[in-house]
């Protein structure tokens, strides 16, 4: 199942007790019984799960992964509620969406930043390293930061280094800001070090202004990088193996870190890249279907012409739920390996959604450095 879930009208009050909650809906002690979403198999080998809310009318709203759903109100009750079918294996983002605002789910204490929580099938694989962060906790941040002032990009922004078992090959993560402020990757990098899952590494946050500007095949960001920010982490006092750099994007961010392999293999021998945006052409966004254009778009047609690629490590994961992602994804997987390069390929229990790329980060973050 991929695409729009609905919610399942109720027969009586045994829709809660078939999840576990007792007593009458919408009664303190039922409030205080609450944990959501709650998962119960649906009979067709996927899952149905219940979501609730407590006071004003309220919709469900996943990440990529499906349609808002709208809560239903229990009998008079302050009691919202939807079930919601869900297919196997699945990780997802969701929000609760009131009076215009998004909030995270008070009875999920998996948290993603201060307005979204995480949910995920009971199938769905282990995330090690990766600590159940609360709405309301604040993610360690690293210590070192750079105030990158680019002549190439314009303006100013904020890079933050860490220096993960003590620092090591610098990993630069494309949108930073999100693995510091809704995924906690300084966290889960420490603690894949320590488990001897990964060496020692140097993450160097890399915020983006501007996405489809920065990450849509543009050269200048490149450049900007080498010339620029690079330096920069070499002064920071922060130990930084330049000489095996990693560079782990999702999306948009997957699109440039494989072209910048491409166009610069000075720079970038190694790539984890996430649901990269392979159907990218300059003229993708003018289209009313972005995804409509040719199969792999112009990463997949440089590919085809390209001389060869022998050095280059590039580990590519997709959502096996991205169901218009995945005939791009794979033809450019594909024509990768054709041109030389050591490919790795690997398929995430998610959707569009950085929920459903953090194990594939890790992993394959590793996996590039050999």
């Amino acid at each position: 199942m991929n695409g729009p879930a609905t919610g399942r009208a109720a027969g009586t009050e045994d829709v809660f007790a078939a999840y576990g909650l007792p007593g009458e809906p919408g009664t303190d002690a039922f409030w205080a019984a609450a944990r959501t979403p709650v998962p119960v198999p649906s009979g067709d080998g996927g899952w149905v799960a219940l979501f609730l809310w407590r006071g004003a009318p309220a919709t469900v709203g996943f990440e990529s992964w499906s349609r808002p759903v709208p809560l239903r109100r229990w009998a008079g009750t302050d009691c919202w509620y939807a079930e919601v079918p869900m297919p196997a294996r699945l990780r997802v983002t969701y929000q609760l969406l009131v009076d215009g605002a998004a909030y995270a789910d008070p009875f999920n204490p998996a948290g993603a930043g201060a307005d979204r929580s995480l949910a995920a099938t009971p199938d769905a694989p282990d995330q090690p390293h990766w600590p159940v962060v609360g709405p309301d906790d604040v993610p360690p941040l690293p210590r070192t930061r750079i105030r990158w002032s680019s002549e190439k990009l314009g303006g100013r922004r904020t890079v933050h280094v860490h220096p993960a078992g003590g620092g090591g090959p610098v990993v630069l993560l494309l949108d930073g800001d999100d693995w510091l402020y809704l995924h906690p990757a300084v966290s889960a990098f420490d603690s894949a070090v320590a488990a001897g899952d990964m060496p020692p590494v140097t993450l160097v946050f890399l915020p983006a202004k501007g996405r489809k500007a920065e990450f849509g095949c543009e050269r200048r960001l490149w450049e900007a990088v080498r010339d620029e920010l690079l330096p920069l982490v070499a002064e920071s006092g922060v130990r930084a193996d330049l000489d095996r750099l990693v560079v782990a994007g999702q999306s948009l961010g997957g699109l440039s870190a494989l072209y910048a392999a491409l166009e610069f293999p000075g720079l970038v021998t190694r790539v984890a890249c996430q649901s990269g945006s392979f159907w990218w052409t300059p003229d993708a966004f003018d289209r009313a279907d972005p995804l409509a254009g040719p199969v792999g778009g112009s990463v997949a047609a440089r590919l085809r012409e390209h001389p060869g690629l022998p050095g280059l490590r590039v580990a590519f994961d997709v959502g096996e739920h991205e169901a218009r992602m995945l005939p791009h994804c794979g033809l450019v997987e594909t024509l990768t390996e054709r041109a030389g390069a050591t490919v790795r390929v690997s398929r995430s229990p998610s959707d569009h959604d950085r929920a459903g790329w953090r194990h594939a980060l890790l992993r394959d973050v590793a996996w590039a450095l050999g």
